[in-house]
């Protein structure tokens, strides 16, 4: 299909190798240890490929993005489709489900706060007469 892109024509992510695995292991929600242990790394080496102090070998790259659910070549060249923007996504819809409730329940409250203005004020105008 002519309207389908390939991992070619996808744009660059620029930031670093380490940079990359940072996001993705956020992403996950895991801490560095969790991940260190996944990929079977000490916790030193794990955060040496975070700070791009060291890069992985091909072995555990393979296995980093296998594990933090990214494609090596997203590692490597930061080309395809990022964790990152599956986790924004779904951070804006709930955002915008929260957003939804607070408005409701601030239309809720301005018609309450209504109510019991004019209930005041009948209540002034009865001691009044």
């Amino acid at each position: 299909m002519a309207d389908e892109l390939t991992i070619l024509d996808a744009t660059n992510d620029f930031d670093t190798l380490g940079g990359r695995i940072v996001r993705a292991r956020e992403a996950l929600g895991l801490d560095e240890m969790e991940a260190a242990q996944r990929v079977s790394v000490n916790l030193e080496t794990y955060q040496n490929w975070e700070t791009d102090r060291d890069e992985p070998r091909a072995n555990k790259l393979s296995m980093l993005a296998m594990c933090l659910s990214v494609s090596p070549t997203w590692l490597i060249y930061g080309r395809g489709k990022s964790p990152i923007s599956e986790s924004v996504s779904e951070e804006v819809v709930n955002i915008r489900e929260q957003l939804t409730r607070v408005k409701d329940l601030q239309a809720q409250t301005t018609q309450a706060i209504e109510m019991l203005d004019q209930a005041v004020s009948r209540l002034v105008k009865r001691e009044q007469e």
